[in-house]
């Protein structure tokens, strides 16, 4: 086999997992009714169903990408590979809400191991700058496209298939990643100083599971000793957490970037297009189906030109930031999102489906731009040796910005729901507070950022 077959026979086996581990972050949006209906759990359970997947990828991503450093990529792909098949196959037979949610934390345990190991073994794959550029892209691309099609795909195997199917659905692609990789990538190893400060993963994992369990337990029960007393503690230890990298000679997180307003800028739109997006996926999700009254394949299907309008925009970005500028792109990318979420607020308990569409279409050009451009842009604002914490922080920062949407704004329409008794008004106050946070960080964006924005 010759190096170029090689290289395009080794990217297709990546992009395998890349397009598993950002889909399942998105594909119980549609089907939680579904499982709902079958498994009963709490409205707080419900809520970790669909997001300990995430915060497992989000809090475990840089983690795992300094383990792949010193002890091989490609051992951690098929390791992590494994262990997500597992998870998969487990949650497919899940009996109980604490099963389910169980195996979602462990499809997180091995997700995070895929994306910061792919991304490198591609480096090692396209040797060649130019052509290691267009690869990226195309992994970016798949990424993005993951999350848009996840609800879509998972509509459509509900639409034939009983619930499970949207995580057994996992293990072919698992299987032929497993078996064909050995013979197609190189193991990657680099030496990096220091060791893996084990207690700085407990402080980020163990904080965000007390922030999150104290909002999600508010939402659903009202104000409680065991939420307050989780949320202090919650935020007392990410304190810890950020104060600890700032001592540490190689830091786990380092917070010393944050310094750079521009990359300060892309980590945020990371985190809020994913926090947005993911909110409102779930959320109208629920308002078709328990609110209008659409099928789970009629839902999915309205989803489509959404779906298109981001993936297309991911494509046409770099054309696109290069004719108007990074900035321009980047503030773009927020008016549109703040925009395409206003326009779910014109939707009613007996119609919508016109702004549902619409909202889709317009949003999705803007999770389009940011999917595309957050990470280069990161990247470019720090000198080249930071170049791969800034990397690592910008993957983070979108799966936490996919979990936390679900957990925070979830909560929120959750809430509302509770004292007013209507998943419209739950929908529209959670999308106005999306709708506001994605203005204001426009509006910072032009405060913040200078005319030329570099990107890597």
């Amino acid at each position: 086999m010759t190096e170029n077959r090689r290289a395009l026979l080794g990217l297709l086996v990546v992009l395998g997992p890349v397009l598993l581990v950002s889909m399942d972050g998105s594909i119980l949006f549609l089907t939680m009714p579904t499982i709902t209906r079958a498994l009963a759990p709490t409205a707080d359970q419900a809520l970790w169903i669909l997001d300990s997947y995430g915060f497992a990828v989000g809090s475990l991503l840089i983690a795992f990408g300094s383990l792949g450093d010193r002890y091989g990529r490609l051992k951690l792909l098929m390791i992590g590979a494994a262990v997500f098949g597992a998870g998969s196959a487990g949650a497919a037979f899940a009996t109980s809400p604490e099963w389910l949610i169980g195996c979602r934390v462990v499809m997180g345990l091995g997700g995070a191991t895929l994306l910061p190991s792919g991304l490198a073994v591609l480096s090692e794959l396209f040797p060649e700058p130019r052509k290691r550029s267009r690869a990226i892209g195309v992994f970016a691309a798949t990424f993005a496209a993951g999350f848009a099609i996840g609800p879509i795909l998972g509509g459509v195997l509900l639409s034939r298939f009983d619930w499970g199917a949207v995580f057994l659905v996992n293990l072919p692609v698992v299987t032929v990643f497993l078996a064909v990789a050995p013979f197609v990538l190189r193991e990657v190893k680099t030496t990096r100083p220091g060791k893996v400060d084990v207690l700085s993963i407990v402080l980020s994992a163990g904080g965000l599971l007390l922030a999150v369990y104290a909002v999600k337990h508010l939402a659903a029960y009202g104000l409680s000793w065991s939420a307050g007393i989780a949320g202090l503690v919650g935020a007392g230890v990410l304190t810890r957490f950020v104060l600890r990298q700032r001592t540490l000679a190689y830091p786990l997180l380092d917070v010393t970037l944050f310094r750079e307003k521009v990359f300060t800028v892309a980590v945020i739109t990371g985190v809020l297009s994913l926090f947005a997006w993911s909110a409102a996926a779930y959320l109208t999700g629920v308002y078709l189906q328990s609110v209008l009254g659409w099928s789970v394949l009629d839902a999915a299907l309205l989803a489509l030109p959404g779906a298109a309008a981001l993936t297309v925009m991911c494509v046409l970005t770099p054309a696109f930031a290069l004719r108007i500028g990074n900035r321009a792109a980047l503030v773009t990318c927020h008016f549109a999102m703040a925009l395409g979420l206003a326009l779910l607020l014109a939707t009613t308990a007996t119609g919508g489906i016109g702004w549902f569409v619409a909202s889709t279409v317009v949003a999705g050009v803007g999770y389009g731009i940011s999917f595309s451009l957050v990470a280069d842009t990161a990247v470019g604002a720090v000198p080249a040796e930071r170049a791969g914490s800034a990397g690592a922080i910008a993957e983070t920062s979108n799966e936490i910005g996919n979990a936390l949407g679900i957990a925070v704004l979830g909560s929120v329409a959750a809430f509302v729901v509770r004292l007013d008794g209507t998943v419209v008004m739950g929908l529209h106050v959670a999308m106005g507070i999306a709708a506001v946070l994605c203005a204001g960080l426009g509006v910072l964006a032009l405060r913040w950022l200078p005319r030329q924005v570099r990107t890597s």
